[in-house]
């Protein structure tokens, strides 16, 4: 397995780059295809025209009659497709339509619409119907990420008015959120082990015994959940938690994480968001327990524009471990994001950061800084692409010894490399299988400190 791992590490490092560039020229083509329309047109085929009619009456159901049995092969299939998602929604919003009947013509209406995006995901009209669906439907996450991809569209200053509306209101009657997710994790060190197999004591080599890199393959869940209780309009009291666990054969790689929050949150009229939260955590290591801290966190994001949004979170926690006293102390962060939405299809995100932890024991005391890119591209016939890419450096201010050249403090540089990939045809109750390949490099001028992994990830992505 160990020499699988080696073989898909050398692949998947020297194709990243090149994978990279492939997604930013896709992305190149759907500029030129972009459209405000994406709506029907006057089809050579009369039973087309007719439902189109229909609809326009507002006779949804006699529409749908005529739609559905032409929604597989036909000639305009793209127009049957729209027009058989206006009529279901439509009806969905009759006064005569029973609640299970709505839930029905809603799941009528996203599906025909995804099935258009599916194939041409630059069709701005199609991508704004969907997001109108999910909102009826009351899924509130799915309806603004639509929202706002149409809102990069640049679409005409009234129905941009009109979207901003519907966020407001998603926000105003958002109240409990959650998330969920499992996936397989093939990893070739997951004990994070140096490939170094001697240590160099006073120039004299000492031999290392197990201590090289484990491969193994785990299990990682990760859930969570939160409520918003409103006291007015523009505030919110957040209360919410997470759980995070990874396994492996055996125990001594096992990590769980479980973390909750409180606290308010103020909302203003121009999307501007800002939260100060209680927070605490534990941490479970190899089945025993690690440690756990509390603190504060503070939550930002604010849109400078249609298609950018800038975030940042910052932390202070006290953290005490229940072995390694040593390590006790105060940690900190700082992370500032610009997301941009350049088109519907495709998104790009930077970040930078600042940590500190002041330990106890001066060795282990560092700051560190990061600086993010990543990009993420809907292409034609459902696929996904997704590259992320991270650089951080740490300097460490205590004595190393004889781990790091005479003189010198422990420095470490990282990367990490993220490449992902799905299809949105392939969806079982909503959900589409993501496949995700992460590199990770650690380079030290300590001794045993640098390390080399590879992990695969099988996650899943909500469509629907």
């Amino acid at each position: 397995m160990q020499l699988c791992f080696l073989l898909l590490r050398d692949v998947f490092f020297k194709s990243a780059w090149l994978l990279a560039m492939l997604v930013l020229c896709l992305a190149g083509p759907l500029d030129a295809q972009e459209v405000r329309g994406g709506g029907s047109h006057l089809s050579s085929d009369p039973r087309v025209n007719q439902a189109r009619a229909l609809i326009e009456g507002d006779r949804y159901g006699k529409a749908l009659s005529i739609l559905r049995p032409l929604a597989n092969g036909h000639p305009d299939q793209v127009d049957v497709l729209f027009l058989t998602g206006l009529a279901a929604m439509g009806a969905a919003q009759h006064p005569e339509t029973t609640k299970p009947e709505r839930a029905e013509y809603l799941d009528e209406a996203i599906a025909a619409f995804h099935k258009i995006l599916v194939e041409r995901p630059e069709l701005v009209r199609v991508r704004l119907e969907l997001a109108r669906s999910f909102y009826l439907k009351g899924n509130d996450g799915l309806s603004r990420e639509q929202f706002e991809r149409v809102l990069a569209g640049k679409p005409q200053p009234e129905v941009a008015a009109n979207i901003r509306r519907f966020l407001i209101s998603i926000r105003q009657r958002r109240r409990w959120s959650g998330y969920f997710s499992t996936s397989l994790v093939p990893d070739s060190n997951i004990n994070t082990s140096s490939e170094a197999e001697t240590l160099h004591i006073n120039g004299l080599p000492f031999r290392l015994e197990d201590a090289s890199p484990r491969s193994g393959v785990g299990v990682a869940l990760h859930g969570g959940g939160e409520y918003e209780h409103p006291v007015s309009p523009n505030l919110r009291i957040r209360a919410g938690g997470s759980l995070s666990r990874t396994e492996y054969a055996g125990q001594d790689h096992d990590v769980t994480s479980l973390a909750a929050h409180v606290g308010p949150r103020w909302i203003s009229g121009n999307g501007t968001e800002f939260s100060l939260l209680a927070s605490g955590s534990r941490q479970w290591s190899g089945g025993e327990p690690h440690s756990h801290g509390l603190g504060i966190r503070l939550e930002s994001s604010h849109p400078l524009s249609r298609q950018v949004l800038l975030s940042t979170r910052a932390t202070v926690h006290q953290r005490v471990h229940d072995e390694d006293s040593h390590l006790d102390g105060p940690r900190s962060s700082l992370r500032l994001g610009v997301l941009w939405r350049a088109m519907p299809t495709v998104q790009l995100d930077a970040s930078v950061g600042l940590s500190q932890e002041q330990t106890e024991l001066a060795r282990w005391r560092n700051g560190g800084q990061s600086a993010g890119l990543g990009a993420s591209v809907d292409l034609p016939r459902g696929f996904t692409v997704g590259v992320n890419g991270e650089l951080a450096w740490r300097a460490y201010e205590g004595n190393w010894g004889f781990y790091t050249p005479a003189g010198e403090s422990r420095s470490d540089r990282s990367q990490t490399l993220r490449i992902s990939l799905f299809n949105r045809v392939f969806t079982v109750q909503g959900f589409s299988p993501k496949l995700v390949l992460v590199h990770e490099r650690r380079d030290s001028n300590a001794q045993l400190h640098d390390y080399r992994r590879t992990r695969v990830e099988l996650d899943v992505v909500r469509q629907f």
